[in-house]
């Protein structure tokens, strides 16, 4: 690793770096994005890369620096970043770079809020990315159910026409934005590269990856939006910089979206390891008493109440829990909310959002689905709805063509675990009197309005 962090930037001797937290967030302005202009202002201009080096002049300082940095992906499976960009930089094939912020899961704001008021810092992230594996073009893909979202990315790349590029890169790479179908699936990876290569926006089988053919059969490497944000910060401030957040498996800062229960849900940026507690504390604390917490999104794990102050928000610490950031989510759910009618709820929801290409997805999540609505229902007494729930999740699990089924078993199996007294007593009694409660996990009908206040470490 002959690189240091001073040969990343060239940044102006008044751009320092960001002490403590906010980090990705400490540029937002309360009502709009920020201009090219002011983004420039605060930050700098792109920095300069050391000379391209390696196969095909391709592999630069960038990627080992994003090593040193620890830095992972914030889209949910938390895969080393420099491992991405290595592989792609190292095929034999000119590259292209995907910027995945079509954000399908309904209780996540994070990527919106990026694209929204922070697009500039975005493209940053992605044009340094370019340049370090030798890509010559960028794909911005985002949902087009946030036109919000669509509305300041298209006017960010507006403003980059004619900008130059990182020094010692060459020219810029080309700008595009495409809109994603507004599906569940759409947003996995090989989703969207299916949808880029004019195919349907729905997982593909693998391999091969992206990294090795992917749209237009070229090398493409696929990153999500809150990655990316972090890299432009590494790119200008160093892998040391990085690390004095966060424990030292996993450094840095995360954007989690709070939501339920709360006075002020919305996004906050925390550093990796942080209490849950302290999350909660930022949200403004909690309005009504909690039965428990979702972590990591529909995919996710159900914390009970009297182990949430013991929790940490780190995948490391979350692990113990049965849990892991994933799509960094932390939904709060209120003892006044029945959990079995909200786990029907959503099952149901994550069964029709199938992508109909394999009988455990279509047929098992179906049937999961209208098992948790019998019992919810009040038609499900009696001895057999538990145990076809668990039947139903065992053959499942781990037979789907793509990584949909399993996440939604996931979700049920821990409610199972977490209410299991609920579930009982749906079981023997029927339907109860929260049953009638508005449903307070958010779904797509009812998005919450983003916060874009920052979180603990102010």
């Amino acid at each position: 690793m002959s690189a240091s962090p001073a040969s990343l930037s060239s940044a102006p001797a008044a751009v320092t770096a960001p002490a403590g937290l906010p980090r990705l967030l400490a540029s937002v302005l309360p009502d709009r994005a920020m201009t090219l202009a002011e983004h420039t202002g605060l930050h700098g201009g792109l920095p300069a890369l050391a000379q391209p080096r390696g196969r095909g002049g391709r592999a630069t300082a960038l990627i080992e620096e994003l090593e040193r940095s620890g830095l992972r992906g914030h889209g949910g499976a938390g895969f080393p970043t420099w491992m991405k960009l290595r592989a792609v930089a190292d095929a034999r094939r000119r590259a292209l770079v995907v910027v995945n912020a079509v954000e399908a899961e309904p209780a996540s704001l994070k990527d919106r809020t990026l694209t929204e008021l922070l697009p500039q810092l975005v493209l940053d992230g992605a044009i340094l990315a370019a340049g370090a594996i030798g890509a010559d073009e960028v794909i911005v893909c985002v949902s087009a159910a946030a036109p919000e979202s669509v509305n300041s990315l298209r006017a960010a790349i507006a403003e980059r026409e004619g900008a130059p590029g990182p020094e010692g890169a060459g020219s810029p790479p080309r700008l595009r934005l495409e809109q994603m179908p507004d599906h569940y699936v759409a947003g996995e990876e090989s989703a969207v590269v299916s949808r880029l290569n004019d195919g349907p926006a729905r997982p593909t089988f693998r391999p091969p990856m992206p990294f090795e053919r992917g749209v237009g059969r070229r090398p493409t490497l696929v990153n999500n939006a809150e990655t990316l944000a972090h890299v432009a910060l590494i790119a200008r401030h160093g892998a040391g910089w990085f690390r004095e957040l966060g424990p030292a498996g996993h450094p840095g800062s995360a954007l989690v979206t709070l939501a339920g229960p709360v006075a002020d849900p919305g996004v906050y940026e925390i550093a990796h390891g942080a209490s849950l507690s302290s999350l909660i504390a930022a949200g403004g604390g909690t309005t009504e008493p909690l039965r428990a917490a979702l972590i990591g999104g529909y995919a996710g794990s159900w914390i009970a109440a009297e182990r949430l102050h013991a929790v940490a928000l780190s995948d490391e610490h979350l692990a113990a829990h049965g849990a892991s950031l994933g799509a960094g989510v932390v939904a709060l759910l209120s003892e006044q909310a029945c959990p079995v009618a909200e786990t029907a709820r959503v099952a149901r929801w994550m069964a029709d959002q199938s992508a109909g290409q394999c009988g455990p997805c279509v047929h098992g999540l179906g049937s999961l689905a209208t098992t948790l609505e019998e019992l919810s229902g009040g038609v499900g007494r009696g001895g057999g709805a538990l145990p076809r729930l668990e039947r139903l999740a065992g053959v499942v699990a781990g037979r789907g063509a793509c990584g949909h089924p399993d996440g939604a078993v996931n979700l049920i199996v821990s409610a199972l675990r977490c209410f299991a007294s609920d579930f009982a007593d749906h079981a023997r009694h029927g339907r109860c009197e929260r049953c009638l409660r508005e449903s307070e996990l958010p779904l797509p009908v009812r998005r919450p309005q983003a916060s874009t206040t920052w979180g603990p470490g102010r």
